[in-house]
């Protein structure tokens, strides 16, 4: 029989106005199931229940939104090994990734349901005789979160769990290529003890039912990842309302190659960076920036390994990558490979969609030669298993070249010198940094973001988090009442 899986609004799970397939990107003859669409009838339902709740959930004591964002962590950790076979399934990481990505999640839950027994607000004295003053965060109101399907359960979870812990009401809109891993989540929530109509999930159409959303004078925030068209098209319509709008969107990351880091280091560095995940993550090195005296050498060690990456099924032992997210997605990948050699790229391995035993989006991780930063496949970001190789003179020629882009989420380098590992650090114009690391892996405990086109508004995660989901309150009260 074929799964139906419906949307939860008002504490309901509901059919939609129509349904969506949902089919294994490692295996296209696999029907993970059918997925409710909603309407813009259903998605005003949502927010009604969304602005009752809220009311009741800001006004329930913090242990209560503690146990409850706990509980939702727990068994999202519990369950990895299950949640994070479905979700390699439907999107085609690797099992290892799959698996990981949900224990992440859970992790994302627990810090935050820790955070909402850390609100401690401020006080002062006022400049004036016999006032106090006491500064204290509340609950934003009604948050809209917006996500992506390259991390269809972290990424929600980074939002979520905030959004819960300090007291806020949640419509989420998943992105369509994943739903299955929204529908589990979801589940693993409704089972809480929170207000109907407190978390609703809302998938459908992303240009209709996102549209409604943000254009929504319910919705006090918005929090959204995926790309800059989009994301200027949801600033713009968050503006009409003055809406508070939170960002993640385009990446262009660079990691820089010295002449004095250790290439066994550098090379294993750069294929974890560009490929995990078939290239399609927000921090991956798609540009390889490389000094002239080890370019060779480097180049060398990276294409062996790219070629001795194994390319299977996610579900399958020994996949390092799996397959790309869809077939529109592995056709902009073949093109942009075009585009690189129309640019006068050599493309030194890669370039291919492969058959397996099963029919699926497979692609071999690619390495482009002899690009230079100012062409379109080093200023456009790809989201495909593909790094292109910039040849400099020097460090400063790195560091110029690793900033000349619109973008800013990461970057990195690698080197043995500490004086120019500290330069880097505050010279690279990224919201993230990483020294003879990986651009590609993030902790869930300190801010994330970028600069330039790659991030709007506050930073999501860690304790900078409250400055999104919160609004701050500064209360003056008399000392005494005069008789």
């Amino acid at each position: 029989m074929v799964d139906r899986k419906l949307n939860y609004i008002g504490g309901e799970w509901l059919a939609g106005a129509s349904e969506l397939e949902n089919r294994n990107p490692s295996d296209t003859s696999d029907l993970i199931g059918l997925f409710a669409q909603a309407d813009t009838t259903q998605l005003k339902r949502a927010l009604d229940a969304a602005s009752r709740a809220q009311a009741e959930w800001a006004s329930a004591g913090i242990e209560r939104r503690y146990n409850v964002v706990m509980a939702i962590g727990t068994e999202l950790m519990a369950r990895s090994a299950e949640l994070g076979e479905l979700l390699s399934r439907e999107e085609g990481k690797p099992l290892a990734e799959g698996k990981g990505e949900i224990y992440r999640a859970g992790q994302f839950f627990t810090y935050y349901a820790a955070e909402t027994l850390r609100q401690i607000g401020d006080t002062a004295d006022s400049v004036r005789d016999g006032v106090e003053i006491d500064v204290r965060r509340e609950p934003v109101g009604v948050v809209a979160i917006i996500s992506p399907w390259n991390f269809p359960t972290a990424t929600a979870s980074w939002k979520i769990a905030p959004a819960l812990a300090f007291g806020n009401a949640v419509i989420w809109k998943p992105a369509n290529l994943t739903p299955a891993s929204a529908v589990a989540l979801t589940e693993i929530i409704s089972k809480q003890d929170i207000p109907e109509g407190l978390f609703n999930l809302v998938m459908g159409p992303g240009g209709a039912i996102e549209q409604s959303l943000v254009e929504s004078p319910k919705i006090n925030a918005i929090s959204f990842t995926g790309s800059v068209p989009v994301g200027k098209t949801i600033a713009a319509a968050a503006i009409q309302n003055l809406t508070k709008v939170q960002m993640e969107m385009g990446s262009k990351n660079a990691l820089a190659v010295m002449d004095d880091g250790d290439l066994e280091i550098a090379s294993a560095i750069a294929l974890g960076g560009a490929f995990g995940g078939s290239g399609q993550k927000c921090t991956a090195s798609s540009r390889l920036i490389v000094h002239e005296r080890v370019h060779d050498a480097f180049v060398e060690k990276l294409v062996a390994g790219a070629k001795a990456m194994v390319v299977d099924h996610a579900l399958k032992e020994g996949t390092q990558i799996g397959p790309v997210v869809s077939e529109t997605q592995l056709n902009e990948n073949l093109a942009y490979m075009d585009l690189a050699r129309s640019e006068g790229g050599e493309v030194l391995c890669g370039d291919e969609r492969v058959e397996r035993d099963t029919d699926g989006y497979y692609m071999t991780p690619s390495v482009i030669g002899g690009t230079a930063n100012s062409w379109r496949v080093n200023r456009e970001e790809m989201f495909a298993p593909i790094a292109c190789i910039i040849k400099v003179g020097s460090y400063d020629e790195a560091l110029q070249t690793v900033n000349d882009t619109n973008f800013g989420l990461t970057s990195g380098i690698v080197t043995r010198s500490l004086s120019r590992a500290s330069h880097f650090r505050r010279n690279a114009r990224t919201g993230c940094v990483m020294i003879n690391l990986p651009t590609a892996g993030t902790d869930y405990h300190v801010p994330f973001g970028g600069r330039g086109e790659s991030s709007y508004g506050p930073r999501e995660q860690g304790s900078y988090a409250a400055e999104f989901y919160t609004t701050v309150k500064t209360a003056y009260i008399a000392a005494g009442i005069p008789e």
